[in-house]
């Protein structure tokens, strides 16, 4: 069974869908505390919420791509300038995404630094360092002014091949962006979010 939901949920990703599941769960009266709001010690979630689910379904939903993008992302590449996505979505549904916008072509997910997860990149790159004492940075924003890339070559590869980055972090877009200040890439446009990351407050987005 668990390989059967796991197989529908790869096909949808394919097709660019973003999968969520419908299940319920009866409850006695004296389930998870009479009010049913007991949490085990450092859980964020109810008790009653931590298994014994009984699954309805799964359904595929999908973010329109406007109709406007891969034309845009077309006219980017022809100006030579390269058009990242940087997302939290898996790795599947990110390249299925990417293709339909054009920002990758078929089969080339498979090349090499072309598509990564996000803990995968942060770690080809080595994290950010003291430039002083070589320490890995554990808390990234702190003293900027002394952070450097871990491995400057490999992120040279990645200025020069990555197209999408998946599964990323905060952490892992606030070192994309510092490494490729330090390689003094010229960057045409921020990355902007909902959610507004350490990122787009670090001082070293500049408009080209």
């Amino acid at each position: 069974m668990k390989q059967q939901l796991e197989n529908i949920i790869k096909t949808y990703a394919k097709q660019a869908l973003r999968t969520i599941g419908f299940a319920y769960k009866d409850l006695k009266e004296t389930d998870g505390g009479p009010n049913h709001e007991n949490k085990s010690q450092g859980s964020k979630i109810y008790e009653i919420e931590e298994a014994n689910y009984i699954l309805i379904c799964l359904a595929g939903i999908k973010d329109i791509i406007r109709e406007e993008v891969p034309d845009a992302v077309q006219a980017c590449n022809t100006a030579g300038v390269r058009v990242r996505m940087v997302t939290g979505d898996n790795i599947i549904t990110a390249i299925a995404i990417a293709k339909e916008c054009g920002i990758i072509v078929e089969g080339e997910e498979n090349e090499e630094c072309v598509c990564m997860e996000g803990p995968e990149f942060a770690e080809f790159v080595g994290g950010l360092i003291h430039k002083d004492t070589g320490e890995q940075i554990k808390a990234l924003g702190v003293e900027s002014e002394k952070e450097i890339i871990g491995n400057i070559e490999n992120m040279r590869l990645v200025r020069n091949r990555l197209k999408v980055l998946a599964r990323s972090r905060p952490n892992d877009k606030y070192i994309m962006v510092a490494g490729l200040k330090q390689l003094e890439t010229s960057l045409l446009s921020p990355v902007m979010e909902q959610t507004m990351h350490r990122l787009l407050r670090k001082p070293m987005l500049g408009l080209r």
